[in-house]
Order: structure tokens, then C-alpha cells, then sequence
């Protein structure tokens, strides 16, 4: 989001995500790869570009490096033109078009989906009445906080990741599996990790109105499960976000992706729920 602020300075709208600001951009479709892990205070900086522009909307890509260059993790963003105040989308003015030309970029292979289809969505089917109705994981409720919210007054895109992230143990548990251990073999630590990210917002919070994050799986290899995650109105029972993570084992000592047991892999299909999706 930091990135994506200074990219709109360079675009010709500095006030995009200011107080004052009458404009801004505001996520639709966020797309996320992570590729080589950052340790607590490694140096990384970001990079962005226009990958398409719309009418009224923007394909944005930014690429988040390590002091090397490396690639650490990529954010294609799907993003509206709107009005501060109420998010009704407007036309890119002249100006923006001619600024935005000289930020053209295209897509990397390194940040092209590899397992999460990025077609657009036609409806989404995300409800409090399925997630109940098919025994989706409730791994997080609660209420959107002050301190949560943009200079807009509504939710910031990064605290849906953030409660996702603080509940998901509820959805795996205590520990993640990982290969079965030889006979007389030290068991592995094993930790869990996203390769790939998915995130449609659906609607804004603001402070004071209710959240519930449901979560379920959908499918599962030796190496991948495919999970999804739902933030619903528990009032309405409409969705404010809905997000598919392929998720992986890591062995937390070699720092690698680890394949599962095969009974792990038969308990996780044995979860899965017939017609999650976004």
C-alpha cells in the first residue's frame, strides 16, 4: 500500500490516500505471488508500473525486491478511480492518461498467476448462509477498530490479510504436516506458508461494524491445499472480502517447501467443501 501511494504521486494524484484528497484508487482485485522469504530487518524496496488503464480503472503492477534485486513477492492490483468520499468511480482526466503512458510496464513471468485463475468475476459466492450451510472454519469475529481504518474512514486492504492471518490457526491447528519420518528419524519442524494470493473486496467497513473471516478447503496435493477465506457482514450476512491462498508445508530448519504424508493429504481432501470459490 506505501508503494502504491507513491506510485499515484508519479501518476499526477499526490493526494490520492491524503485526507483532503478528492480522488483515489481503490483495490478491486489484488493478486499476490510470494517468492524468497524476508527475515525480520532484511532491507527490500518496491518498484511499480501501469500494466493497463481502463476508463475508470487500473492494472497495476508493483514488485517488492530484496537489497539484491531479487524478487521477494509481486502485487498485481486491479484498482478503481473513485471519489474519496463515497467511491464513485470517474473518468482518468487527460493528464493522468499522459503520466500514466510514461509508467507503462508489463507482467514478468516471475509475477504471472501459476495456480489462481485471475478471470473476472462474475458473482461472487461468498454469504454467511453457505459458510454456516457447509461448515466453513469461523477463525476470526469481531468488530473494525479505529486504528484499522484509512484516512477515509474505512477498513485499510491490509487488515483483511491481517485478521486472515491472526485466525488461520483455528482452520490448521496447533502444527502443519509434513513427510513421515524413517523409523528412528527426528521428526521435522514444519511451519506453514502462502505461495499465492487472491483478494476480492467486496465492500468497506468502517469503524464499528461487524466482521466474521470463515475459512475452508477446497482441494489438496502432496505439495499444495488450496484454502479459502471469506470476511462476511455476521448482520447482513453479505460479503466485505473473499480471498484463495495455496498454501505449502515449510520445514523451518532447511527453509524449504516440504511434500505431505499421504494420510494428511487423504484428511484435508476428507475437509474439502464441494463449491468453495471466491
Amino acid at each position: 500500500m506505501e508503494a502504491l501511494a507513491g506510485l499515484t504521486r508519479l501518476m499526477g494524484m499526490p493526494d490520492a490516500f491524503a485526507r483532503g484528497g478528492g480522488a483515489t484508487l481503490v483495490i478491486r482485485d489484488l493478486h499476490m505471488r510470494f517468492l524468497r522469504e524476508a527475515r525480520a530487518g532484511a532491507c527490500l524496496w518496491a518498484s511499480g508500473g501501469i500494466v493497463a488503464l481502463g476508463e475508470a480503472d487500473a492494472d497495476i503492477l508493483v514488485v517488492l525486491r530484496h537489497a539484491d534485486g531479487a524478487p521477494a513477492a509481486t502485487f498485481r492490483i486491479r484498482a478503481g478511480h473513485a471519489t474519496a468520499s463515497d467511491l464513485r468511480p470517474f473518468p482518468w482526466p487527460a493528464r493522468i492518461r499522459t503520466a500514466c503512458a510514461a509508467l507503462a510496464t508489463e507482467v514478468p513471468d516471475f509475477a504471472a498467476p501459476r495456480s489462481i485463475d485471475l478471470s473476472p468475476l462474475q458473482e461472487t459466492r461468498a454469504s454467511l448462509g453457505f459458510a454456516e450451510a457447509h461448515g466453513m472454519t469461523r477463525i476470526g469475529l469481531g468488530t473494525v477498530r479505529a486504528d484499522e481504518l484509512d484516512v477515509f474512514g474505512r477498513m485499510r486492504p491490509e487488515m483483511f490479510i491481517g485478521r486472515v492471518s491472526d485466525g488461520v490457526g483455528r482452520l490448521f491447528g496447533p502444527t502443519r504436516p509434513g513427510p513421515d519420518a524413517a523409523s528412528g528419524e527426528t521428526p521435522l519442524r514444519i511451519g506453514g506458508a502462502v505461495l499465492e494470493y487472491r483478494v476480492i473486496h467486496h465492500g468497506w467497513p468502517v469503524a464499528g461494524e461487524h466482521v466474521e473471516v470463515r475459512s475452508g478447503f477446497a482441494d489438496c496435493t502432496a505439495r499444495t491445499r488450496r484454502v479459502f477465506h471469506w470476511m462476511l457482514d455476521p448482520v447482513s450476512g453479505k460479503p466485505w472480502a473473499s480471498a484463495e491462498a495455496v498454501v505449502i508445508s515449510f520445514d523451518l530448519d532447511a527453509r524449504k517447501v516440504v511434500d505431505i504424508s499421504e494420510a494428511a493429504q487423504a484428511e484435508y481432501r476428507r475437509l474439502a467443501i464441494p463449491g468453495l470459490g471466491l
